[in-house]
């Protein structure tokens, strides 16, 4: 997992494993740090790996990423 930074947040990225496969899955966030982000996302996970799959499976793709962002 790896953070961007801007000035009014940034993204951190994940992977969402299914079966073999792995399918990079950006979530774009308003912490401040690294450390908060990846908080937020692991206390969200299973909402965010439930969103990641049905965006999968509708085919939305940004360049062949998952983009999310915060609750």
């Amino acid at each position: 997992m790896r953070r961007a930074r801007s000035e009014r947040g940034g993204t951190i990225t994940f992977f969402l494993a299914f079966g073999a496969d792995r399918q990079m899955c950006r979530l774009a966030t308003t912490f401040s740090t690294e450390k908060q982000a990846f908080s937020y996302l692991h206390k969200h996970r299973t909402e965010f790996e439930r969103m990641a799959r049905a965006r999968l499976a509708s085919g939305e793709l940004e360049h062949g990423v998952v983009v999310l962002s915060m609750l």
